[in-house]
Order: structure tokens, then C-alpha cells, then sequence
């Protein structure tokens, strides 16, 4: 997934019309589509789990790019595959805890392992010491704690012998030559390929009931799709393939990755991948999730160090909402199955905010513009409770919060946390000034409800 961060900006920039396309594969209508991601845009945050045979090798999940590695090199990862820890319920119940609503695995990641139980294939969890069809776990595990169940599935395979060369592939890396994507490809047919990717999805859409999310993973830009070192719509069939979602799946949301912007109805949501929360802002009226990690990787890396603090995944999750998205936050799961204890940590101290303010999150987006954002705060807003919610970002010292053209707009002020009303008066012809405690709540961003006039 890294080298989507570069993409989607590029798309975003030079595609500003993305998503105002007239052309319809299907026949929903706008109000059909709110009513199907409804509890989509509720429930703001998900759980993205990255767990395959790079967890193994715990050095990235591109570790076979990233090393130039054959098949051959390869094959010790699937030999010693064996998640002796997995516990989907144990996860599930983090993320549940962690206030997260949703999930999405990576059923099938670029190396082409497949964690499902695929007749297509040899290459799969059940032909390792496993001996398991951990996807089904994992659908039974979170739908038994209520979470809504979403798929990955890599639109790209490594693996797979029928699979054409492109800049990513792992055997292209030493050598870009036409003379080397030629002799590589030799013999390779992505009609059958694609094919396989029909039967997989299909199996994936039959097999465990009913899916709320599939995330397909990627397609390259259009010059690199002339230049034939990418691929696109037409190399993943994507139009026949999401004809096949929703015939399987009416209900389900698919992600923007399919390479189907000329088409309105070509993707449900958009995906700005481990952007900054300043990149965040633009996409604000649009729907939207961006996809982040704990860390700089997405599969476990072990000795990879730069976690992001409790603030900044608050931060993520806070600026998200308050620009109209959902965050899907990552963990990527041992070689053993089970989260690091690093992701442990980082899910525990959500959990402990999200027990107190969830409220600020779900059923909520961005307010309207009649309310000025007061300083050292964002604001996220729900408008069927009729509640305004103040994130305190930068805690006043002073113990004074000042709302600039509030007055007459609110009728009661209190921690979130706690319900603990919060006095308030007016100041000067428009502004409300909000008395605070002067020991800040115990938490790293406190939040102020106000019940609107």
C-alpha cells in the first residue's frame, strides 16, 4: 500500500471530479446510496488488520519487493506459517473495546497467500501448519461482538503464474528492462488470471454470509498504465468484477481503487492513505476513509520504530470526523496471530478516551460553517441530536474558553466525559466565554458538549 500515498494525492489533484462522473454501471439512485452507507458514515471508525506471511518475516509487508525475492526465497515464510496464538475473538474484542465498529483483513495480500479456504489455490492458510480457515474465524469471531465484517482482497498477485509483470513485481526490481517484462512474461496469460480473481471473490461473497465492506487494493495512474508498467481497469476486468460484487453482495461497500472514476457509481469511498491531518481538509464533502497506521508499515515490522503517540491517533481519529470521514486504523498481527504489544497499548489508551467521548465520533461530521472554530480546538457535530462538540485541544490555562459568535446559539455546556455542566456567559455582543475547571479531565483531549438552541 505504500506507494498509494503519492497516488491518490495525484488523483485527488488532477481528478478534482472524481466522483461527479454521469456514467452508471448500475441503476442506484442517490438516496439508495445514503440509506446503503448509513451505518458506513455512523460509525467512523474501523479496525484494519494486515496479517499473511510477511508477518513471519516481520520486515514490512513488500518484504518480497522490497528484497527482489523468487518464489523459491520465498517459500520458507509459507513453510513455517503457523499462527499458534490466533485468536480472532481476542481481537475483536480489542477493537470493540477500542470503540472501532468495523473491520476489514486482508483475506489476500500482494505475496498472493491466501487466508481463506480457496479452491483455486494451494497457496493458502489451510496447506500451512495452520490447518485453518482463518477468514472464517475472523467473520464468526467480530460478528459474534457485533462489529460489521469487511474483506481486503489484493487486486495484485506476486504469487500467481499467470499474473503479468508490472513496476511492482517483485522480479522486476533488479532488472526494468522491456527485454526482462518480455521473458517474464512469457507464457503468463492475466486472462486467466482475472478469472481467478472472479472465482476468488466469488467464493470470498458466497461463502461467509453476508460482507459489509470489500477493499480492493490497487490500481496504478494512467501514465503508468501506457507505459504498460501498471495496470488498470481493464487488466482487473474491474467493471464485470464489481457488476459481480454487487450482484453477490447488494449490499456491500466498495472501496475507490478499481479504477472506475469515469464512472459515478464506480466506487462508494474514497481512500487518502497515511496522509497528514492537514491533507485531511479538502476532501470535506466528499465520503471518504482514510486508511492509517500505528506505525510505518502495515504487515508487522518488528524493529520499525515510529509509532505515532496516543495524541496523534486521537488527532487522526478527532480530524477525521470533523472533516466528514471515517478512519480505518491498522494493526498488523505477529507471526504468532496475535497483536503486538505496542498495538496493545495504543488500543487500551482509545479505548479509555473512547469510553468517555465516543459520542464526539459516531452519527458525527463537520459543523456547519455558522460556527467558528474557537482556538486550540476542533469541532466535530451531530445534527439529529442537535449537539456541537468541542475537542480541547490546547487546554486553557486561564480556565477561560472563549466561543466567538456563540451567544444565542447554545443552551448548555458540559464535559463529555463526565456530564459535568460547565458555566458560561456572554461576552461582548456575540461571543460566549466558558468557565473550565482548573484541573484538566483526565484525558489527553478533553471534549465539550454543547446542546444547541
Amino acid at each position: 500500500m505504500k506507494r498509494l500515498q503519492v497516488l491518490m494525492l495525484l488523483l485527488f489533484i488532477v481528478s478534482p471530479s472524481l466522483f461527479a462522473q454521469t456514467k452508471m454501471i448500475g441503476n442506484e439512485t442517490d438516496a439508495q446510496k445514503k440509506q446503503r452507507l448509513e451505518w458506513w458514515t455512523d460509525a467512523r471508525f474501523g479496525m484494519f488488520i494486515h496479517f499473511g506471511l510477511y508477518s513471519g518475516a516481520a520486515r514490512h509487508e513488500w518484504v518480497k519487493h522490497n528484497e527482489a525475492l523468487t518464489d523459491a526465497e520465498y517459500q520458507k515464510y509459507f513453510d513455517e506459517f503457523n499462527p499458534d496464538q490466533f485468536d480472532p475473538t481476542k481481537w475483536a474484542k480489542e477493537a470493540k473495546a477500542a470503540g472501532m465498529k468495523y473491520a476489514v483483513l486482508t483475506t489476500k495480500h500482494h505475496e498472493g497467500f491466501c487466508l481463506f479456504d480457496s479452491k483455486y489455490t494451494d497457496y493458502k492458510a489451510t496447506n500451512t501448519k495452520a490447518k485453518r480457515d482463518l477468514v472464517r474465524e475472523y467473520v464468526n469471531a467480530f460478528r459474534a461482538q457485533g462489529l460489521k465484517v469487511g474483506f481486503y482482497y489484493s487486486l495484485l498477485d506476486w504469487h500467481h503464474p499467470d499474473y503479468t509483470m508490472d513496476d511492482a513485481h517483485p522480479l522486476t526490481q533488479k532488472d526494468t528492462s522491456k527485454a526482462n517484462y518480455a521473458r517474464l512474461n512469457k507464457g503468463r496469460d492475466m486472462a486467466k488470471y482475472r478469472q481467478y480473481m472472479i472465482n476468488q471473490v466469488t467464493e470470498l461473497l458466497t461463502n461467509y454470509g453476508k460482507i459489509d465492506v470489500i477493499w480492493l487494493d490497487w490500481s496504478w495512474g494512467k501514465e503508468d498504465q501506457k507505459k504498460s508498467t501498471g495496470k488498470g481497469a481493464k487488466d482487473w476486468g474491474s467493471v464485470e468484477l464489481i457488476k459481480l460484487i454487487r450482484k453477490l453482495q447488494p449490499g456491500i461497500i466498495v472501496n475507490n481503487r478499481l479504477d472506475l472514476a469515469d464512472y459515478k457509481d464506480g466506487a462508494d469511498f474514497e481512500t487518502p492513505e497515511q496522509v497528514s491531518t492537514k491533507q485531511l481538509a479538502p476532501y470535506r464533502g466528499r465520503t471518504w476513509e482514510t486508511c492509517q497506521t500505528f506505525s510505518g508499515s502495515w504487515g508487522y515490522y518488528r524493529d520499525e520504530n515510529t509509532w505515532k503517540t496516543h495524541r496523534q491517533l486521537l488527532d487522526l481519529l478527532i480530524t477525521s470526523v470533523s472533516n466528514g470521514g471515517n478512519l480505518i486504523l491498522n494493526v498488523g498481527p505477529t507471526g504468532r496471530g496475535e497483536f503486538d504489544y505496542r498495538a496493545t497499548n495504543a488500543l487500551d489508551s482509545l479505548a479509555y478516551w473512547m469510553h468517555a467521548n465516543s459520542n464526539a465520533i459516531y452519527n458525527c461530521t463537520y459543523a456547519p460553517d455558522s460556527f467558528k472554530v474557537p482556538e486550540g480546538t476542533k469541532l466535530t457535530y451531530n445534527k439529529a441530536a442537535g449537539h456541537l462538540y468541542v475537542h480541547l485541544y490546547d487546554y486553557p490555562k486561564d480556565g477561560k474558553l472563549v466561543l466567538p459568535g456563540y451567544n444565542g446559539k447554545i443552551k448548555y455546556a458540559q464535559f463529555l466525559n463526565d456530564h459535568s455542566e460547565l458555566l458560561y456567559k456572554a461576552s461582548g455582543s456575540d461571543d460566549v466565554e466558558l468557565t473550565l475547571p482548573a484541573n484538566k479531565p483526565h484525558y489527553e483531549i478533553p471534549v465539550v458538549e454543547l446542546t444547541l438552541e
